[in-house]
C-alpha cells in the first residue's frame, strides 16, 4: 500500500489551481468558437444553396415565357413580328382575344417583361409600339422575371447562320401607315428560324453565360 507524501495530500485537498482553470476556460473557449465557426459556415452554405435554388426556378420559369411568347408570334401583321435594338427586344404575338405587344428589357440588372393590352385595331398596336423607347420600365404591366443580369445579346438565325439580332434582315414588305396615318408602322424583317438568347448572369463565385435556343415557327430560311 502505498502512503501519500504530505505535499501529494495538500494537493488534493486544494484541487485545481487558478492557472489550470484559465487555461481550461480558454481551451473550451476556442473550442465553443470553433464550433459555432463551423455551424455558421453551415448555415451560411445552406443559405447560399437556397438563394441559388430559388434564383434557378425564377430564371426556369421566365425562360418558359420567354419561349412562349416567341413560339406566338405574329408572322402576318402589319408590324415586326420580332426586334432588337441592343436595350430591348419588342414582338407581336398571337393571344386568344387578339394581338399583344410584348417587350423585354434589361435595366440595371433587372430582366423585365412588358406585356401591353390585348387589341385587334392596328393604330393601337403601332402606337404602343412606338412609345416603347420612352418607357421607364415602372409602367403598369411591368414584371420583374430576373436579377444579377449584367448583360445580354440576342441573335436571329437565317440564311444557315447565327447573326446578330441589330443587323438588318430581308425585308418582307414596307409598313403601312399607322393612326390618322401621321405615323408610318417600321419595316418588317424577315422572320428568322430560330432566336437565341445569351444572357451574362452574377452568381456566388462570379459570372456565368447561359444560352437559349428557341425554334420560330414559320420562320423562314
Amino acid at each position: 500500500m502505498q502512503r501519500q507524501t504530505p505535499h501529494q495530500s495538500r494537493r488534493d485537498d486544494q484541487g485545481f489551481t487558478l492557472v489550470e482553470v484559465l487555461v481550461a476556460l480558454v481551451v473550451m473557449s476556442i473550442l465553443a468558437g470553433l464550433a459555432w465557426q463551423a455551424v455558421d459556415a453551415m448555415v451560411r452554405s445552406r443559405a447560399a444553396v437556397d438563394e441559388q435554388s430559388q434564383r434557378l426556378q425564377v430564371m426556369g420559369t421566365a425562360l418558359a415565357q420567354w419561349e412562349q411568347d416567341l413560339q406566338g408570334l405574329l408572322t402576318d401583321g402589319p408590324i415586326p413580328a420580332v426586334h432588337f435594338d441592343g436595350a430591348r427586344l419588342r414582338l407581336t404575338r398571337r393571344v386568344p382575344q387578339g394581338v399583344q405587344l410584348v417587350v423585354w428589357s434589361l435595366r440595371q440588372g433587372v430582366w423585365q417583361r412588358w406585356a401591353g393590352p390585348t387589341t385587334n385595331q392596328e393604330s393601337v398596336l403601332a402606337q404602343a409600339w412606338a412609345q416603347v423607347p420612352q418607357m421607364q420600365g415602372r409602367e403598369p404591366g411591368h414584371l420583374t422575371l430576373a436579377e444579377g443580369v449584367t448583360g445580354w445579346q440576342v441573335y436571329f438565325f437565317r440564311g444557315n447562320a447565327w447573326a446578330n439580332a441589330q443587323s438588318t434582315g430581308d425585308l418582307v414588305a414596307a409598313g403601312v401607315a399607322a393612326s390618322q396615318g401621321s405615323q408610318a408602322l417600321p419595316n418588317r424583317e424577315r422572320l428568322p428560324q430560330g432566336v437565341r438568347l445569351v444572357m451574362t448572369l452574377q452568381g456566388p463565385s462570379g459570372n456565368g453565360t447561359l444560352t437559349r435556343d428557341v425554334l420560330v415557327p414559320g420562320g423562314q430560311p
